[in-house]
Order: structure tokens, then sequence, then C-alpha cells
């Protein structure tokens, strides 16, 4: 019998991994511009892979090939991580990951569609244990009393209970707005996610 070890298997868990870590990390500057972080993230990795593809031997594309592939990593990973930011910051980093992780979904449909692909039985058990995932984090009724530490930051909010603060400069009641805050010590019970506000221990 001839065995031999999983790379291809290593490599998913370890890309997984390493996609679980940025998540989280982003989860961090969240609260920061979202455009912003998706350009610096984008230009980032991209000129990473590049330079791993043209050390490897491989030429760069005609420009109407890399006019494409700009223009489909603009929608499909440009866009995409615009709101996966912003999901970061209302609803955390489990909540964001899960709801994204069923985004090939879209790609599988399309499959049935244009390609006339058949689903087998195991893509039908996987398609119900991810919609049971999904239904179990929507359904989710989160509260508890809770502590809010003090806090300083700076993001786009509106006056709630939990920006109850005065402003050092002439405001027009607009909102809502962005300038840097203050939170004071705060504890209160109310339903919430894991977001921006509420990342504190049970």
């Amino acid at each position: 019998m001839n065995v031999t070890f999983p790379w291809g298997a290593l490599a998913i868990a370890g890309a997984c991994l390493c996609w679980g870590i940025d998540n989280n990390l982003t989860r961090k500057i969240s609260a920061n511009d979202a455009l912003q972080i998706a350009c610096i993230k984008g230009l980032v990795a991209g000129f990473v892979n590049l330079g791993i593809a043209l050390s490897l031997g491989y030429k760069l594309p005609a420009l109407s090939v890399g006019l494409s592939a700009a223009s489909i990593g603009l929608l499909g990973y440009g866009v995409s991580l615009v709101l996966f930011v912003i999901s970061l910051r209302h609803i955390g980093t489990a909540r964001t990951g899960a709801y994204f992780s069923i985004a090939p979904f879209a790609g599988v449909i399309c499959s049935f569609v244009l390609l006339h692909e058949q689903p087998n039985t195991m893509f039908w058990i996987a398609t119900g244990l991810m919609m049971i995932g999904v239904w179990l984090h929507l359904s989710e009724h989160h509260v508890h009393l809770h502590h809010h530490e003090e806090l300083q930051h700076q993001h786009r909010h509106i006056h709630d209970e939990h920006h109850n603060h005065e402003h050092a400069f002439d405001w027009d009641g607009s909102e809502p707005h962005t300038h840097s805050h203050q939170h004071v010590p705060l504890n209160h019970s109310h339903p919430h996610f894991p977001d921006l506000h509420h990342q504190h221990k049970h």
C-alpha cells in the first residue's frame, strides 16, 4: 500500500488558517475607512503575487487580458473586501466569515445554469449543513449584562446609547459623522453582536 503525505490538504488547511488570522487582524482596524483598507490590502497582495509570478518565469499578459482581469478583480475582490471590512465592524469576525463562506455557492449555481452540471449527494449534504450554520447565526439572540471599558477611537457613527458624548467643536447636528470620540465606562444589557463596541469576555 502506497501512502503519500497529503500536501494538498495541508496547503488548504494552511490557507484557511492564514485567512482566519487575517480576518481577526483586519477586524482590529475595521473602524478605519473600509475603502482605504481594501486598497492597501489589494495593492500589497497584487504586487506580492505579481512578484512571485514573475520570479517563476511567467510573463505579463496582453493589455486586454490584464484590463479584463483588473475589472474582475475590482468587482469580485475589491468591492467584496470593502463590504467584508464593514461586516467585520458591525457583526464580528465569526459571523462575517460564516456569511462570506457561502459565496462559492453562487459559482455553483452558475455552473448548474450555464454548464448544466449535476450536483451529487455530497453536494446536497454540504449545502444543508451550510444553510443550518447560516440559520443558527441569523436566529441567534445574544443579550446579557456586559461592561464597556473606557475607549477612545474614531469611526463613522450616530449618537446612540454607545455614543452619548459631547463635541469639542461646532457641530451642526448632521449624522452620521466621523471624529475622534471618547467612550466612558458603561454597564448595560441589550441584544448585540461581537462588533466594534462589543469585544468583551463572557
